[in-house]
């Protein structure tokens, strides 16, 4: 190499660099780089190079990513909140109007289909128009809400459909950054799980509307007092708007918010127009909806909660739905209450009896009413009386089973004596014709001679010898327990429970003395037993609910199932002389309904509860007045109640029955009894009167449908009755009737129950007029 060359060699760096280089062009002398890189300097030095920011950028997003994903993971969607899933159990008439509701929440879910598609509409035009097309969550309006409510704009929710549903129902209102994510996350998930048909009608049972309605089947009826499936698209554009602020466009409780209220129904509407949900010409005819007036709601004053108890009861007692169950409500039940005649019954309660209370007699404070009514044929209980006032009076009357029933017992008795082809202690067959001993305190007489029990009838009257059908007019008692005797005291409980009266009903004894009515059934029972006997001895247990529907679904219920109880002669032969109870015997004052009755009066010991019991071959019903200290709870007798010495069976409750048994009967066709009796089993118009003179010879033959097969015993004369009352009859002399019982020397003349019950007639008399 030349000098000259070793010259033009620059010392260092690379010794071969391209032709016209020049060191503006890349490093300088000793520096490697790549060509055409400037050099950074000053505040450029400070700056991210693309690498750095597309680096930040990438971790970013799977930061994100992972958050998502880890939430999506680890946030589940929850049980539903418990505000969200209480609801009301709603009550109907049989005519569909609503009874009741119970629960503090006033809610009823429906089905989507129970909304119809114009009021679907409108609150997608109202809340979320893109609803069907959109995902869960929004995140551009999400955003834009939170930049409104950041700059003073008012607080925004930029919240789907979906979301505000989670909201609804999984979380709770309480705006925080924990709740926003939680309902960020659950709506996505819900939205793979559930269909969109499922999250609307979910939001439309969970959305509050104000008047303290949540969902739109309780908007419909707070707003508009219908169904929800009745509404129509001006309806539920109104009810759509309410959404946003439900107080603030209620004109109904506020006629000011009237401008504001109007200008979001059209908003609505014309959203609807827009979407093509509704044609313009259609628009253009609606007139604002103006909603009814904001009402109190119902609540469990009056008859309601009396009858929503007995058909809660009704329903757990005998396992169609579950204790539990029914009180997280959700239910709508259809009851067999017909409106028109439980208004008829508490009109009737009110004006024979209520009416005629006063604050000057302390007695007047204990007295209480009971009644039920029941369709004989059907078993359907149409009318039931709990109370004056259920919130003054929470027991049930209709259903409390702590009254003795008294003397309404003793058809029963004499239904068993036909059904089992009973026969007196000397063997005659036991008819409305056959003649009985009613003597005072005449002691009962079993196969073996007497069995310690000697009841004295009303007022201590002896009515001496008379047939069945007039002591059951008059309600004698020594007639009844011997009768009990003859029959059989386990037969007679056994026809009684066939007839409806529940087996493990207290008191409901095999002895002597279920004739007089120790029993302590309730008024709801009774009827059941009578509408037995008016349905010709067909029995069906009774029905206090038609339908019952949960979110749209029926709960099953059971079918009418009805037996032969005891036979048609039986339950139309007692027929029969009831009939003559209410033409001729204690219960008169039922004539005042105006069509042919049967029934029994009945009072029970020391006249602390009076019944009515009877029917018409429409309808069966059972009335009762007892007496009771709200202070104490104490039973009371009720002498000198409404300034009457006594009250009695064939007093205010035959007059209640017969009230209302015309109200409730009005307008339909007047039936008569279609009775196929038993032999013996006409029913002689007017009684003989008794005699107060003594038997004849107990060899006569007596006056019965039978002879006796074994004569009764003559080891002592019998004794005559005491001080018989005069019955009126035709102006014959007495027939000559031999007595049926006599007495052995030494037998008690007197007495009554032993233990408990006491000795005397203050006890289990069943007192009669």
């Amino acid at each position: 190499m030349s000098d000259e060359q070793s010259q033009q060699r620059p010392a260092g760096g690379d010794h071969t660099r391209p032709a016209g280089w020049s060191p503006k062009d890349g490093a300088g002398p000793g520096r490697r780089g790549r060509p055409g890189r400037p050099k950074r300097t000053g505040w450029r030095r400070l700056l991210p190079t693309w690498r750095m920011v597309l680096g930040g950028f990438l971790l970013i997003v799977l930061l994100v990513a992972g958050a998502l994903v880890a939430g999506y993971m680890l946030v589940h969607i929850p049980a539903a909140n418990r505000a969200a899933v209480a609801e009301s159990n709603v009550y109907l008439y049989s005519d569909g109007s609503q009874l009741a509701r119970d629960g503090e929440v006033n809610r009823e879910s429906v089905s989507l289909s129970k909304v119809p598609r114009d009021v679907q509409h409108a609150v997608l035009a109202a809340e979320d128009r893109d609803f069907y097309s959109e995902s869960a969550v929004n995140p551009e309006a999400m955003l834009r809400a939170a930049w409104n409510t950041a700059t003073g704009k008012g607080k925004q929710s930029g919240s789907t459909i979906t979301q505000q549903y989670v909201k609804n129902y999984y979380l709770g209102q309480e705006q925080t950054v924990t709740r926003k994510v939680k309902e960020f996350f659950i709506a996505i998930k819900l939205d793979r799980e559930q269909s969109k048909d499922e999250i609307l009608e979910g939001y439309l049972n969970t959305s509050y509307f104000g008047r303290n309605a949540y969902g739109i089947q309780a908007a419909a009826q707070a707003y508009y007092n219908k169904d929800s499936d009745r509404l129509n698209a001006a309806e539920g554009a109104y009810l759509a708007t309410l959404l946003n602020a439900p107080s603030a466009y209620d004109v109904g409780a506020h006629p000011e918010n009237k401008p504001r209220a109007t200008a979001r129904w059209n908003y609505v509407l014309d959203g609807m127009v827009k979407k093509k949900w509704l044609a313009a010409d259609e628009r253009a005819k609606m007139t604002f909806p103006v909603p009814g007036k904001s009402k109190p709601r119902v609540g469990m004053s009056g008859q309601r909660g009396y009858l929503v108890e007995a058909v809660k009861d009704h329903l757990t007692a005998n396992k169609l739905v579950d204790e539990q169950t029914l009180a997280r409500g959700g239910y709508r039940i259809t009851t067999t209450i017909d409106r028109k005649k439980q208004d008829a019954f508490v009109d009737a309660v009110q004006k024979r009896l209520m009416d005629e209370l006063s604050d000057n007699r302390k007695v007047d404070r204990y007295v209480r009413a009971g009644g039920a009514s029941i369709d004989p044929k059907t078993g359907r209980v149409v009318a039931l009386y709990g109370g004056i006032d259920y919130t003054k009076q929470y027991v049930n009357n209709a259903t409390r089973r702590d009254y003795q029933v008294g003397s309404t017992f003793k058809p029963f008795v004499f239904t068993s004596a036909v059904e089992n082809d009973s026969t007196t202690q000397d063997g005659r067959a036991i008819t409305p014709n056959t003649v009985y001993d009613g003597t005072n305190k005449r002691p009962v007489r079993g196969p073996g001679g007497p069995v310690g029990f000697a009841p004295a009838n009303e007022d201590d009257r002896s009515y001496g010898q008379i047939t069945v059908t007039k002591a059951t007019d008059l309600s004698v008692n020594a007639v009844y327990a011997q009768m009990a005797q003859d029959v059989g005291p386990a037969k007679v409980k056994n026809t009684a429970v066939a007839l409806g009266i529940p087996d493990k009903t207290p008191e409901l004894i095999a002895t002597p003395s279920i004739a007089l009515g120790v029993a302590t059934a309730s008024v709801l029972d009774m009827t059941q037993a009578y509408a037995t006997l008016a349905n010709h001895g067909r029995h069906g247990a009774y029905t206090l609910v038609d339908k019952v529907t949960k979110a749209g679904e029926s709960v099953s219920l059971p079918g009418k199932d009805t037996k032969q109880a005891v036979s048609r002669e039986a339950a139309d032969t007692t027929t029969a002389i009831l009939e003559s109870v209410v033409d001729n015997g204690t219960g008169a004052a039922a004539q005042a309904a105006g069509r042919p009755a049967a029934g029994k009066t009945g009072t029970a010991e020391e006249d602390k509860a009076a019944w009515f019991a009877g029917y018409t071959p429409d309808l069966a019903t059972v009335v009762a007045v007892m007496g009771q200290d709200s202070d104490t709870g104490d039973q009371k007798p009720l002498y000198g109640a409404t300034g009457l010495d006594r009250i009695n069976g064939g007093g205010y409750p035959a007059e209640i029955w017969g009230a209302y048994t015309s109200a409730a009967l009005s307008g339909t066709p007047v039936k008569d009894f279609d009775l196929n009796t038993a032999s013996g089993g006409t029913v002689p118009p007017l009684e003989p009167p008794a005699s107060s003179a003594p038997p004849e010879s107990p060899s006569a033959p007596p006056a019965t449908s039978a002879p006796p097969t074994a004569p009764p015993p003559t080891s002592a004369p019998p004794l005559p009755p005491t001080g018989p009352p005069t019955i009126p009859g035709p102006p014959t002399g007495p027939p000559t009737i031999p007595p049926i019982f006599t007495f052995e020397p030494g037998e008690p003349r007197g007495g009554g129950l032993n233990g408990k019950h006491g000795a005397d007639r203050g006890d289990l008399l069943g007192y009669d007029y």
